[in-house]
């Protein structure tokens, strides 16, 4: 939490999350589930448009339909999110997935070498 509570307000976005980590019997990779008090301006078109715009220059992130799952992303180097405005309750909902084993440093290190080369999306390694 403190890891998290800090890069937010370096953003200068202060908000208060909740962060749950589960504990599952996985082989490999992780879930994350962050819920947090949404305001009503928050609709799922407008929260599904604010991720898009955020996200359309990072090639290893994927918007997914649904929750994703650790099996939608093993042995990549993506990282699946969906997010959810729940207009009933109030809350904001943001699902992701990560392969722990092939998110770590090596393919840290191979998407910098494709960031250094400056290779395209889906012609670099992976």
């Amino acid at each position: 939490m403190p890891e998290i509570d800090q890069e937010l307000a370096a953003l200068g976005a202060p908000v208060p999350i909740a962060f749950t980590p589960h504990l599952v019997p996985l082989d490999q990779g992780e879930l994350l589930v962050l819920l947090r008090d949404a305001d009503a301006t928050a609709f799922q078109d407008s929260l599904e448009q604010l991720y898009a715009q955020r996200y359309a220059e990072e090639p290893f992130i994927e918007l997914v339909g649904r929750p994703p799952g650790v099996r939608d992303v093993r042995e990549t180097n993506f990282c699946a999110i969906n997010v959810h405005a729940d207009e009933r309750t109030g809350k904001l909902f943001v699902f992701a997935a990560i392969d722990n084993l092939w998110k770590g440093t090596a393919s840290q290190a191979i998407a910098n070498l494709n960031l250094m080369f400056g290779l395209e999306e889906g012609t670099g390694l992976r």
